[in-house]
């Protein structure tokens, strides 16, 4: 970890630190390991090398409504904020603690247009009346790392009638969790399904309802338009998807 701790908080489910380097911010549970990082003058373009590969959902379609499961600093939903001002977006974060820490160290954006749930991703899924979304962001993590609940049948299904027919899920996992019972249970349900590894090692899966997928050209043409919008490169990690 890098940077000097400036705040330090404690739940049910552990620490919460935020660490400061005088350019960027840091979110940490606790552990070695990087939760969320910001450039302070420049909150809305993300700095994680997975957010970025996360966020090539984007070349597939245009959202005007995304489900969030897991809010960390809230890189990835600032950066949506700003870059698509019709997006609206909910967001279900389990710990009080992070909602706090990510609206008072990382700017993440407060209006209509964020819908904060404060509960499980789970009890979520399984209490609230469905609605439909273009895409469903998965990055749950604690202290431990990826938490096993993203890879539940249970849970994966649930994602699937949230989503619209051209819909997208994005799952964040490590390099660890790839299983072929994971890539089967996706594909068992999904029309498509595309892998993304990370150089840090993280292993982001895209999982499509609808089978139909933008060839090359389209795709370096989007990615052109994305990374002007997005504010970085994008064509990078558009080469290492699978």
């Amino acid at each position: 970890m890098q940077g000097t701790e400036i705040y330090r908080g404690y739940d049910a489910y552990g620490v919460v630190q935020v660490l400061d380097d005088g350019n960027r911010r840091f979110l940490s549970f606790g552990s070695d390991d990087e939760q969320s990082c910001i450039l302070k003058d420049q909150p809305a373009i993300p700095q994680m090398d997975y957010l970025r590969a996360m966020l090539l959902v984007l070349l597939f379609t245009t959202p005007k409504r995304v489900l969030v499961l897991g809010l960390g600093g809230g890189a990835l939903n600032s950066c949506l904020h700003h870059a698509f001002p019709e997006l609206r977006q909910e967001i279900v974060e389990l710990r009080p603690e992070v909602i706090r820490v990510a609206q008072r160290f990382f700017q993440l954006p407060r209006g209509k247009r964020l819908i904060l749930h404060t509960m499980d991703a789970q009890d979520y899924l399984d209490s609230e009346p469905p609605s439909e979304h273009d895409i469903i962001f998965s990055d749950i993590y604690d202290d431990q790392g990826v938490s096993a609940q993203q890879h539940d049948p249970a849970y994966l299904h649930e994602c699937y009638e949230r989503l619209r027919p051209k819909g997208w899920l994005v799952l964040n996992s490590w390099k660890e969790h790839r299983a072929d019972a994971l890539l089967e249970q996706l594909k068992s349900q999904f029309a498509q399904v595309h892998t993304c590894t990370t150089q840090d090692g993280n292993w982001v899966l895209f999982a499509g309802k609808s089978a139909v997928f933008p060839n090359q050209s389209q795709l370096k043409q989007a990615a052109k338009q994305l990374s002007q919008q997005l504010g970085y490169s994008v064509s990078g990690y558009l080469n290492r998807i699978t």
